[in-house]
């Protein structure tokens, strides 16, 4: 089997406390999908998730805290996400409108329009976004 530093990296936002929000949602089990921007994938070069491959989730030092394998992927329109993924990322989302209002927040913070090169990047219904589901495999022990 691979260890967990062969793994790619699963960076659930950016390092603070909203990472280190969604790593615990990760590791209670409550959140199991994700939505990132098929556009900032392209931005910083990363490969899209693939089902079955497995992630090592990075706390906000930069280590690794879990395993992950994913589950589902799927490239689709910002319009199409649907309540059962928004439910299932765990955030405590009652609504894909409570969802994707949360998520253009961050999508048009100064970060992510730092890492895309674009300081008036916004998202539209059209916006092609990557849903992904996984399963924590494993837990890793803290260091």
């Amino acid at each position: 089997m691979t260890s967990y530093e062969d793994l790619p990296p699963a960076l659930f936002a950016f390092p603070g406390p909203l990472r280190d929000s969604l790593v615990a949602a990760v590791l209670s089990g409550e959140k199991t999908s994700t939505t990132g921007l098929l556009t900032e994938y392209e931005a910083v070069g990363d490969p899209l998730p693939v089902v079955g491959g497995r992630m090592a989730v990075m706390d906000s030092a930069e280590r690794p805290v879990a395993v992950l394998e994913v589950t589902d992927v799927r490239v689709l329109p910002l319009a199409e996400v649907d309540l059962a993924h928004a439910l299932d990322e765990g955030e405590g989302y009652a609504s894909v409108a409570e969802w994707r209002a949360a998520h253009e927040r961050y999508w048009h913070g100064p970060q992510i329009r730092e890492v895309l090169g674009d300081p008036e990047f916004t998202v539209a219904d059209d916006t092609l976004v990557v849903a992904e589901r996984f399963r924590v495999v494993e837990v890793l022990p803290a260091p």
